[in-house]
């Protein structure tokens, strides 16, 4: 059922009528030739350059209007930023019938309008840049008024704060907030930052799939859905690796993908259920390797996007210079705690845990109850780019055992801001020890670990092959996004977070 009609939006359908009934179509075919963009004709007039800008032709909403009785300026913003423009009476209605200028522009357009205008380029008294209009073409008329934001000087002082709208009408949100869409176009920039990094490197961009009847490469809690000509339940995808592994085996070299995962967990400021990794993966590497080629490749994508290595969230600048400090889980573990649990078995966990106040339950593994106390009690105090490294086996079913150090593997994660940002291995390639471990997962799954890993068969084939030595990592994107854009909540970072169904159809 539609929501009753707001008395704004019963105003604006009336002057729809009104439009047409003067023979004016509110949406006509999109086809408007451009050829300039506001921030164009801002960063490059000067009186000097006159002649260049004698005829602009620019589109956009119509975002301010301040009559002036036969003239007026109007403020238009377009997909680069806003500028000003001069309409005149007589300029745009040179003939006797002024209905396009008295009726059309003063009475039936309004805030949020599309429309495509033509003119010239000048500097306004104050200095301002602004386009004298001597045409204008309604594009769209909006029947929906946006939200009020109040400005001062040309600055933004009342943005759109509420949550619920931001989240839920992003393209309400993009048209008033103008910081909004600087975060999207960097976190472009960051994606490509990276795609440059890797590709100039000889990494080759895959896809692999999402729809899985094997939820595997992570410890995570999949969605199910159900495919109904095979008749068989199938998994979205929780992880991409044991794609990327397989094509480590069939004889590529280094492979990446950007993936849309998708988990079955919680949400919250640094979780949505939908989210982005990069993974990839390099044969004849290790994680050594690997830490080394993450710092190199941050550092870059840092640059690319702000313009420097620093970045600011919440007041806190974060440095991605390299290199960074590396510390081991068990070492982290102690500082922050005064507690060495390198030799402790699951029951001396569980005590401990108990210690620190930090929640258990019986489906807990060894690996569970170590991540619990290092999330729960050092992660937080990692703000600066910090690897994570040498973890226990149990915390590691994908990872190779460590080469020195018995008990722990060749692992690493980088924490930055408090929080995991990337995860990395040199990868597991025994097949018969990659069965055991996934035996091992089975087994805490029958204990009720509802996250733990399914054994894929067919990557153990794929194994028994050989698949050479091999580092792989995988970065959470949004979260990456979040430290490079200042934002601290992962909801900022996704142009649609998900949300509960509006009670409403409209």
């Amino acid at each position: 059922m539609q929501a009753t009609l707001s008395e704004q939006e019963i105003v604006r359908r009336e002057k729809l009528k009104e439009l047409e009934a003067l023979g004016i179509n509110p949406y006509p075919a999109p086809l408007f030739e451009i050829t300039h963009t506001a921030k164009q004709i801002k960063d490059e007039y000067s009186e000097e350059k006159q002649e260049q800008f004698k005829s602009v032709s620019i589109a956009g909403r119509i975002m301010s209007v301040r009559d002036m009785g036969k003239a007026n300026f109007a403020v238009l913003q377009d997909s680069t930023g806003r500028i000003q423009l001069y309409v005149k009476r007589d300029d745009i209605c040179p003939d006797e019938d002024k209905t396009l200028y008295n009726t059309v522009w003063k009475k039936l357009l309004d805030i949020g309008d599309i429309i495509g205008i033509k003119g010239y380029v000048f500097t306004t008294k104050t200095g301002e840049t602004s386009i004298h209009v001597e045409q204008f073409t309604l594009l769209t008329k909006a029947l929906r008024p946006l939200p009020v934001v109040k400005e001062k000087d040309g600055e933004v002082y009342d943005a759109v704060t509420d949550l619920e709208f931001k989240y839920r009408q992003r393209y309400a949100d993009l048209i008033v907030n103008p910081g909004v869409r600087d975060t999207f176009v960097k976190i472009t920039k960051m994606k490509n930052a990276i795609r440059t990094f890797l590709n100039e490197r000889g990494a080759l961009e895959v896809d692999t799939p999402v729809l899985q009847s094997i939820p595997g490469g992570a410890i995570a809690r999949p969605f199910t859905t159900h495919h109904n000509a095979l008749d068989i339940p199938l998994y979205l995808r929780i992880a991409n690796e044991l794609y990327l592994k397989r094509l480590i085996v069939g004889g590529f070299d280094w492979v990446y993908e950007f993936s849309r995962n998708f988990r079955n967990e919680g949400m919250d400021r640094t979780h949505n259920p939908e989210f982005t990794i990069l993974e990839f993966y390099t044969a004849y590497k290790d994680y050594l390797w690997m830490m080394e080629t993450t710092e190199q490749m941050l550092e870059q994508t840092a640059i690319a996007t702000n313009g420097t290595t620093v970045a600011e969230v919440n007041g806190v600048q974060i440095d991605f210079k390299a290199p960074y400090r590396r510390v081991s889980i068990y070492d982290a573990i102690k500082e922050h705690t005064g507690i060495d649990i390198s030799e402790m078995n699951e029951s001396q966990l569980v005590d401990v845990c108990k210690q620190l106040k930090i929640e258990t339950d019986p489906s807990m593994g060894k690996g569970k109850l170590i991540d619990e106390i290092f999330g729960g009690k050092c992660e937080k105090h990692y703000i600066q780019p910090t690897f994570i490294i040498d973890y226990p086996i149990e915390m590691s079913p994908l990872t190779k055992k460590h080469r020195e150090k018995s008990g722990l593997v060749e692992r690493f994660e980088l924490i930055i801001n408090g929080k995991e940002i990337a995860n990395a291995y040199s990868e597991l390639n025994d097949p018969i020890d990659q069965r055991e471990r996934f035996e091992d997962q089975v087994r805490l799954m029958e204990r009720g670990d509802d996250e733990a890993m399914y054994i894929d068969y067919d990557f153990l084939r794929a194994l028994e092959y050989g698949m050479p030595p091999t580092a792989g990592i995988g970065f959470g994107i949004e979260r990456l996004a979040m430290l490079l854009t200042g934002n601290v909540s992962i909801q900022d970072v996704l142009l649609f977070p998900q949300m509960r169904p509006e009670k409403t159809n409209d």
